[in-house]
Parts: C-alpha cells; structure tokens; sequence
C-alpha cells in the first residue's frame, strides 16, 4: 500500500510541477525556437524535466532519511551535477566539453566504492568477479547513457515512454531480487515520467529539455549501482540495465558509428538518428514513439524469460537485441508516405 502512495505521489507532483512551470512560464531562454534540425514546428517551453528532477530527488533522498530505501548518497550528488550542469545548457548551450566534464566527474563520484561485485555474461550464462573493469564499463556506461538520453530526446514523448518503460523494468526485476531500492526508485521515475508526458504527448506543450532527458540517462543507467545486499551481487543487473534501455543504446551507438565512418563532427547537433530519420520518412511522432516503447516491452520481457528459465534461454536476451533493431531499420526503410 505505501509503493502505491508513493508512486501515485510522484505521478500528481510532477504532473502539477509541469503544470504550474506551463502556466508560471519562465526565461525566454528556455523557449525552444525551431530550426532546420528541429523535429517541431512552433515554439514551445523546454525544461519541464526539472519537476522529473525536483520529485525523483526529492522522494529518493525523503525515503532514504525515513528509512524506507537506502540512500546512496554519492548518486544523490552526481544526479544534481547532471541536472545543474544540463540546466544551465537549457538556458545558456554551453560547449559540449563542458557538459561532457561535468557527466564525467558526476559518474566518478557515484562509481567510487559503488561497482558491482559480479556480472552476468548472457550467452556463456555465467556470473564472473568483475574486479577493476567494472569501473571502466560502468563509467563509460553511465556518461554514455546521460549524452544518450539527451540525444534520444528529439521528438513528443519518446523520452518520457522509455522512461516509464524501463522504470516499471526495474519495479519488476527489484521486485524479483528483493531490493526496494530498485523496485522503489524505478517505480517513482515511471510515475513521474506518466505525470510528465500528460503534458508532453504529441503534439508536445512542454518539452523535457536536458535537464529532464540527462537526469533520466544517468539515473535509469545508475540503477545497477545503487543495488544493495544480494541484488548487488546477483550479476544480473547490468543486462537488465541494458535490455531496458536497449533502443536507446542501440540507436544513439549506430547513429554515432554511422557519422564517424562518414567524417560528420559527431559532437554537433543534427537528425540523423533512426527515430528522426523515421519522422522525415513520413512517420509521426505518436508512431514512432509507439514502435520504440512497443519494442522496449518487447526487450524487457525477453530479459525476464531469460533471467527466469536461463540456460540455453539467455539466448533470447540476445535475439530480442537483434530483432528489435533490426525492426526499427526494417520500419525505417519502408519510408512511409
């Protein structure tokens, strides 16, 4: 009864923060002007993910001194680095360095004393002791996801959707593993992006802005690190973190590799993503996000069967990586009129 008032608390406070941001306004800064890589057509509000930021924060640390979760205090730091750092680019643009500087120092903090102690390696099916190189992958991991988040967020409601998505992931799998860390927090950024995306579902009044869209990224990719007692060592948690954000992931490294390999400058601004090149073939923006979220349910419970029957069963972890990208290109290419 108590996850059902908090996760109903989170939906109405952001729901009611985005609202009164709407209706209050704000600097002229934040108003999102389009241009020729713009996927709008108006001009519309940007940073409504700051109420995403005020209530996740808000309750993690609130629970946390109440006893309710454990509070890992070093993501606490990192998400409000994120989010300042990605505020002031809402208003200002700062230089990609500096935002990737700030992304790289708040991962760093949550790392220190927080890697996981084994990860699982899906087709071999086995638990390995990590040792060192998980702080490699999990930092690389974790400011790839905050820039990720940030470059996925380009049209009505996909951000948002994948937030609910891979929040209820981690409602599910904490709840398998016993850990209200996971299943609490997930849950509270599930509700919290519902209550966003009544304001921001196509056509968009609101958009999330950086501030929404890097918070997201770090923390939906901090998940596995803030684990405690036996989910902290179950070995699962980094494949759970990846099958659920695993559109994301795939599109933001493909269209990545994709402009290297043409000698584009990968660090400016474009719409060369799968999901913007689907709304220039003629797609919409519900449609799009629709196939994405569709797509990410689809990953997620795959990772479930596999984590469940496990054997030759991990398998499928793999095979719904393949298939949903290879759907998502296949959706491309048929370049709807």
């Amino acid at each position: 009864m108590t996850e059902f008032l908090i996760f109903g608390f989170a939906f109405a406070a952001t729901s009611a923060g985005v609202a009164l941001m709407r209706r209050v306004g704000g600097s002229a800064r934040l108003l999102d002007i389009p241009n020729e890589r713009s996927s709008h057509a108006v001009p519309t509000m940007r940073g409504g993910g700051l109420a995403i930021v005020i209530v996740c924060l808000g309750l993690y640390a609130g629970l946390g001194l109440a006893g309710i979760l454990t509070t890992i205090w070093s993501f606490v730091i990192g998400a409000l680095i994120v989010a300042a750092i990605s505020y002031l680019d809402d208003l200002y643009s700062l230089s990609a360095w500096i935002r990737l500087i700030a992304h790289a120092v708040a991962a760093s903090i949550l790392i220190y004393g927080t890697a996981l102690d084994k990860i699982h390696m899906p087709v071999a099916d086995i638990l390995v002791g990590a040792g060192s190189i998980t702080y490699v992958v999990s930092f690389l991991w974790i400011v790839w996801m905050i820039n990720a988040f940030n470059f996925m967020d380009g049209i009505d409601g996909i951000a948002g959707t994948q937030g609910v998505a891979a929040g209820l992931g981690w409602v599910a799998f904490g709840t398998l593993l016993g850990d209200p860390n996971l299943y609490l927090f997930g849950g509270i950024i599930a509700l919290s992006c519902l209550g966003f995306l009544i304001h921001n579902w196509s056509p968009a009044a609101i958009f999330m802005g950086d501030v929404g869209s890097a918070f997201l990224g770090y923390s939906l990719a901090a998940m596995p690190l803030t684990a405690i007692g036996h989910a902290k060592s179950a070995g699962w948690l980094m494949p759970a973190a990846l099958s659920f954000l695993w559109l994301f992931f795939f599109d933001s490294v493909y269209t990545f590799i994709r402009r290297a390999v043409r000698g584009e400058k990968v660090w400016l601004a474009h719409r060369e993503h799968l999901y913007q090149r689907m709304v220039i073939a003629g797609y919409e923006h519900g449609e799009v996000t629709l196939l994405y979220t569709t797509l990410s349910v689809f990953t997620c419970v795959l990772f479930f069967t596999a984590y469940w029957f496990r054997g030759n069963a991990v398998l499928l972890l793999v095979f719904s990586y393949l298939i949903s990208a290879f759907l998502v290109i296949v959706a491309l290419l048929r370049k709807k009129h």
